[in-house]
């Protein structure tokens, strides 16, 4: 077995949303990032909104997260890749990433690791329906508005960002039940892994921890959240298994 064997996966850490203990979270996030094994782990992904917000502007990025940046620049160093994918609260990201080293990736992202073939993204907007939020989606990441924020004074930006925020599910403790057959990701998954032949399909979004076998074959699992409790999920070469931190083997 190749000595860096390990990758690690986390979604929906939620930096800086303020529910229940967001300083502890942070602590948790932190720790997590310290625990990895750096010589046995190829790679960390992190599935999106892994911050609440994260807006970048040319000369301006939010204040805050120093030793979050510091856990993940240290895996860097010690030569473990680092992989984000752009979440639905933290997709404004352009250059900052890159410049520490972080590979800054789009849903849906496929690579292969010890034999397994991996499909992953962060989960949101995948499948039929949802048409006003994709449409909605399709205007926040479009180039002229971005362009527009830009000219807007942080403050309002954030205020504005945050004060959304606080309105959403998560923010507001209303748990999610996953669907199974009659959720559009699940139906995505099933259409992806028939026309692209894939293990494992991992996300996160939808905030509750899920494995659904599909019919190709693959495996669907969705990353539970941080709000409640740290979630990873680790692959090992051979196997993935969910887990809990810092009960980390």
């Amino acid at each position: 077995m190749d000595k860096r064997h390990l990758i690690f996966f986390a979604s929906d850490v939620h930096l800086g949303l303020d529910v229940k203990n967001p300083v502890e979270r942070e602590n948790e996030f932190v720790r997590f990032l310290r625990a990895i094994p750096k010589e046995e782990t190829a790679g960390v992904y992190l599935l999106g909104d892994i911050w609440d917000f994260w807006y970048e502007y040319h000369d301006v990025v939010p204040k805050g997260y120093v030793r979050v940046f510091s856990a993940l620049m240290d895996l860097i160093g010690a030569g473990v890749e680092v992989y984000f994918i752009k979440g639905n609260h933290d997709a404004w990201c352009f250059r900052y990433f890159q410049e520490m080293g972080i590979h800054v990736l789009e849903q849906p992202y496929l690579f292969e690791m010890g034999g397994k073939k991996f499909c992953i993204g962060h989960g949101d907007g995948l499948g039929p329906g949802m048409g006003l939020y994709k449409f909605m989606k399709k205007c926040f990441n479009a180039y002229w508005f971005r362009r527009c924020c830009g000219f807007i004074h942080p403050r309002i930006v954030f205020w504005f960002a945050t004060g959304w925020s606080r309105k959403s599910k998560l923010a507001r403790n209303v748990p999610y039940q996953f669907r199974g057959v009659e959720e559009p990701l699940y139906k995505w998954a099933d259409e992806f892994s028939r026309q692209n032949p894939v293990d494992y399909i991992l996300m996160g979004h939808y905030h509750t921890r899920c494995e659904e076998n599909l019919p190709s074959g693959a495996r669907l699992m969705i990353l539970k959240d941080w709000v409640d409790q740290p979630f990873y999920l680790n692959f090992d070469g051979m196997t993935g298994t969910f887990g809990y931190f810092p009960n980390m083997e």
